[in-house]
């Protein structure tokens, strides 16, 4: 069985061996079975996309897209309108299929051959830019029913939260800032407290992934300060893919930057490296 390339990385196939008899020793992997469905990140990154192509009409909306992120890694995604962010987005989640290349969850799980639900089920959720919440349940209410728990018509009448449950859903509300808010309806919510709200009803979902789309559009100036807060807070327990136009924002929060431009990555690093890389000033910063 060969392994799958990614750059320098050497992916394993589903269940395959992890580690060799040569690294034993220093490699406490060794002899471990890839368990099928599990996020193996044993070399670090969580999202491999490679060599990833989608046309519409004849327009490719991504042009050979290869893009790496870290388990637990914060990653910033800018980019002029139409540079492939959403299709890139709609991609991961399956929403879109490529036309070509690959899309790897850890080193074992193929997106491609996922749908939507079963990537959702996976870890990876999605917040789009409008928040859309159930305005007339209360807040508790909207984050109970996004608990990982048993959707079916007749569980979900007769079921009952347990006590590890309701302490999951206080922990979401307080890392959100809205346990205050707790029973109150959700449509009394300010427009940033809404966005809040949505991604809380992500967490609730334990994802490994996060793809947030524009999340302070519309925010105000403290909503959009105490945003970046969150997400500095969630770094490390998820990994975030913030795609965002805000570049205070973006400065406040970014480890690293990818600039998409025409459906590849036109360059990335820090913030500082990318704002001085003449290409993205001259197709994006407009400097």
């Amino acid at each position: 069985m060969s392994d799958y390339e990614y750059g320098n990385r050497c992916i394993p196939h589903p269940y395959a061996l992890v580690g060799t008899q040569a690294d034993s020793a220093s490699d406490a992997s060794y002899g471990r079975v890839v368990v099928p469905g599990e996020v193996d990140v044993t070399h670090g990154a969580i999202l491999y996309l490679e060599s990833v192509t989608v046309s519409f009409d004849g327009f490719k909306a991504l042009n050979d897209l290869n893009l790496s992120v870290d388990d637990g890694e914060l990653r910033c995604i800018i980019g002029p309108n139409g540079a492939g962010k959403t299709t890139m987005m709609d991609v991961i989640t399956g929403k879109t299929r490529p036309d070509a290349g690959t899309v790897y969850f850890g080193q074992t799980i193929d997106l491609t051959r996922l749908n939507e639900v079963a990537i959702a089920h996976a870890g990876i959720g999605r917040k789009f830019q409008k928040p859309t919440v159930f305005e007339n349940l209360s807040v508790f209410e909207n984050l109970e029913l996004a608990l990982k728990m048993d959707k079916r018509a007749w569980k979900s009448l007769f079921a009952k939260l347990n006590g590890e449950q309701r302490d999951r859903i206080d922990e979401v509300l307080a890392t959100i800032k809205l346990s205050e808010a707790a029973h109150g309806p959700a449509g009394r919510l300010s427009h940033g407290q809404k966005q809040w709200l949505e991604i809380g009803m992500l967490l609730a979902q334990s994802p490994r992934v996060l793809l947030l789309d524009e999340p302070v559009a519309g925010m105000t100036d403290q909503e959009t300060a105490e945003t970046a807060e969150l997400f500095l807070s969630l770094k490390g327990k998820h990994t975030l893919i913030v795609v965002e136009h805000d570049m205070d924002f973006i400065n406040t929060i970014a480890h690293t930057v990818t600039v998409l431009h025409e459906g590849h990555v036109l360059a990335e690093g820090d913030m500082a490296t990318v704002q001085n890389d003449p290409k993205v000033i001259e197709v994006y910063l407009g400097r």
